[in-house]
């Protein structure tokens, strides 16, 4: 499994596309980065899945709200 990798990603706000760098040795992070375009947050989730060799990342807006 490769570690460190590029990702192309588009903002759950803008649609705007944008390249991450995402270090998969550093095991599962949970963290947020400005979109380049709009410059809103995205929620940037990374694990890394044991058993199927894979990592996964996922992108959405933190606009969520739990009640």
């Amino acid at each position: 499994m490769r570690d460190f990798f590029q990702r192309n990603v588009s903002c759950p706000h803008c649609g705007h596309h944008t390249e991450l760098a995402i270090d998969g040795s550093q095991g599962d992070q949970d963290y947020y980065e400005d979109c380049t375009a709009c410059c809103n947050s995205m929620h940037i989730k990374v694990t890394r899945n044991e058993l199927k060799d894979k990592i996964e990342v996922s992108v959405d807006a933190d606009d969520e709200q739990i009640f």
